[in-house]
């Protein structure tokens, strides 16, 4: 009898597998685009129109609104990292950012990896931004807005944005109104930067999004910008942490603003691009973090809509979801960088 027992209860155990019971829990995955609100999949249009004006260093890529076609939209500037003048690299956020209604002038400021040097990118995304809002005066174009114009830029596209959203007036382009930074930084190529940012306007909104794992500029110039920019008072300096629960893993290193698009290519595979291929990936990171931010920063500067959302530290502004189990996906944090010591006088000086 206790054969036949164990026999049965073998078989049992067999046989479960051929029936489902046991299988293994469905994992656990990140949360999908939201349907609405700031970062969310509902549009006001349906196609995009990209033009190519790029052939020179100062040239620009011009994405315009369509399906419907509006009279006019607002102007949002997007400046590439280094080496990143292929728009395919951050295309699904710029097809997001003309579908929600903006015209978005992605500015090249590159010949190559090697020419021009850095002290030349800011005159050469200036350039390119005057050219472009000439070019936009055409019949054919969609009118630009430019009372309420932003950039947003990554690595040191946020060094340079940064940079003319303190000196617009000598590089003769409309006062940028909103900046969201995305691991703003230049490693050693310091030619862009400033010393201070403290001529930064007052009404300037700006947010600073670090990566906590940012092996490539880590965050020597992005607490340089938050802490010179004194008479700035609606800035923020946030932290994205990476989080393992859930499958894919939340990563937070320095290139998690890409995100791939092939409509846009350019055909450019310098090293810039095929790390881009290599790397990037569309997830929480993009429409629960930059995307929503920027977003909101647009509803916020030209309708006072989604101020929440954008700025202050608020629970809405650092939510990155929910993990499809229900846990909160670690959210962003508000970083406030420790003020520089001020450096004690020797005894001889103080004898002096």
């Amino acid at each position: 009898m206790r054969m036949k027992s164990f026999v049965a209860k073998l078989l049992v155990l067999l046989f479960i597998p051929l029936f489902g019971w046991g299988q293994a829990a469905a994992p656990i995955v990140q949360p999908e685009q939201p349907l609405s609100g700031p970062g969310g999949a509902t549009y006001l249009h349906e196609e995009v129109i990209f033009q190519d004006f790029a052939d020179k260093s100062y040239g620009y890529w011009l994405f315009e609104p369509a399906a419907p076609r509006p009279d006019s939209a607002h102007v949002l500037v997007f400046v590439h990292g280094y080496g990143g003048y292929n728009p395919m690299i951050y295309g699904k956020w710029i097809k997001h950012l003309v579908r929600k209604g903006n015209i978005v002038i992605f500015p090249r400021y590159q010949k190559d990896l090697f020419f021009p040097r850095p002290p030349r990118f800011a005159k050469n995304v200036a350039r390119a931004v005057r050219d472009a809002l000439s070019e936009l005066q055409k019949e054919e174009h969609v009118k630009p807005m430019t009372e309420h114009l932003i950039f947003a830029g990554h690595s040191y596209g946020g060094i340079i944005s940064a940079k003319l959203a303190v000196q617009f007036d000598k590089f003769n382009i409309p006062q940028p109104k909103g900046l969201l930074l995305c691991a703003p930084g230049t490693g050693p190529l310091t030619g862009g930067r400033l010393k201070s940012y403290k001529e930064m306007p007052a009404d300037t909104k700006m947010v600073i999004v670090v990566s906590e794992n940012d092996e490539v500029v880590g965050e020597k110039m992005a607490k340089r910008i938050y802490r010179t920019a004194i008479n700035t008072p609606a800035r923020d300096f946030l932290y994205l942490s990476k989080d393992q629960y859930g499958e894919p893993a939340i990563k937070a290193s320095h290139n998690q603003s890409y995100s791939l698009d092939a409509d846009f290519d350019s055909g450019k595979r310098n090293f810039t691009a095929k790390r881009a291929l290599r790397l990037a990936r569309f997830d929480a990171v993009d429409h629960h973090a930059y995307w929503k931010i920027l977003d909101a920063m647009a509803d916020c500067i030209r309708a006072g809509n989604n101020c929440d959302i954008a700025l202050g530290g608020t629970a809405a502004q650092l939510s990155m979801g929910e993990w499809s189990d229900g846990r909160s996906i670690s959210p962003l944090k508000v970083y406030v960088p420790e003020p520089k010591k001020r450096k004690q006088k020797s005894r001889l000086a103080e004898k002096q």
